[in-house]
């Protein structure tokens, strides 16, 4: 039953005043040049032995996509190999080939937007028991393939035999064009042989970290840090220091950083995101939780 509303966490989607100065710098300093680079990084095989038991392994794909697999079980969050999203190009190669990656027990989207759902990464890749989108988005996925298309509300949770997922709040919007505001958003918890996994999805930083800190205990938290300088000027992306105190909020072991680096959707620098995350790890005595993998490189606790 969903005990938190979504429109209470909806982030709108007017832009905020100074949005055709940032949108001017965002095209001459960011999209522009990234037209003529060559995409940067290494594509590897995945490890395809599963974990032993009690451990789960993480490899970051890119963006916001992550290849888990646990000793039982393996599922796919946010699949996206796109080279471009319209006039926005990869700026790193995906950290796995996709068409190396083994059937996975599930897929998670965390909401409609074109870099989280990416209808040909989709196409392409096999899930045993299907497909888990937010309420709102089985019509953009019912033509995919999937034998089952699970839609989720907040705080609604499912279980596939002994792997528990939970839908959690966010501060975004789902809306994949204008018009579609009905369409739900929001993060993940994964558990499955005592490992609990939080991918966040898009959100500024909010209150309901706290909450989902309080409600459930979490081993790895995967947190998004880019893309908060937007041109639009909207409250719709934590920067690096927010994504810290929301870290630290959920009371999660280690976190891993996500949406930075892949696509150019901030003005914010391609370096930047990471450097000012550390500095504030190490500022608050948390450095030694964060992990930053690199596009491909498995990290198994």
């Amino acid at each position: 039953m969903n005990s938190d509303p979504i429109e209470k966490h909806y982030a709108g989607i007017l832009p905020k005043k100074g949005w055709a100065g940032r949108n001017y710098r965002f095209l001459r300093h960011r999209l522009i040049p990234q037209i003529f680079q060559k995409a940067e990084g290494e594509t590897h095989a995945p490890i395809l032995d599963a974990p032993v038991d009690g451990q789960v392994r993480v490899t970051w794909i890119g963006h916001a996509s992550f290849f888990v697999q646990f000793a039982e079980h393996s599922i796919l969050i946010d699949p996206n190999w796109a080279r471009w999203h319209g006039i926005v190009k990869r700026e790193r190669l995906p950290g796995l080939h996709i068409d190396d990656v083994p059937e996975v027990d599930l897929i998670l989207v965390s909401h409609a937007h074109f870099d989280h759902l990416h209808k040909p990464s989709l196409r392409t890749l096999q899930a045993r028991d299907g497909i888990v989108v937010p309420t709102g988005s089985r019509s953009i996925v019912k033509k995919l393939g999937f034998s089952s298309i699970q839609e989720m509300s907040i705080w609604e949770s499912v279980h596939y035999g002994d792997m528990e997922v939970i839908h959690t709040p966010s501060h975004h919007w789902g809306a994949r064009y204008l018009h579609d505001t009905h369409r739900d958003y929001g993060g993940y918890i994964v558990k499955s042989g005592g490992r609990n996994i939080f991918h966040a999805g898009d959100s500024a930083y909010f209150e309901g970290f706290k909450d989902i800190g309080r409600r459930e205990r979490i081993d790895i938290a995967l947190l998004p840090i880019g893309a908060y300088d937007a041109p639009s000027g909207r409250d719709v992306h934590m920067n690096p220091e927010e994504a810290v105190k929301a870290f630290i909020e959920l009371g999660a072991s280690l976190m891993i950083p996500m949406h930075y680096g892949t696509f150019p959707l901030g003005n914010e620098k391609a370096h930047e995101p990471a450097e000012r995350l550390l500095a504030e790890a190490e500022r608050l005595g948390v450095a030694d939780r964060i992990i930053i993998p690199h596009e491909g490189e498995a990290v198994e606790v």
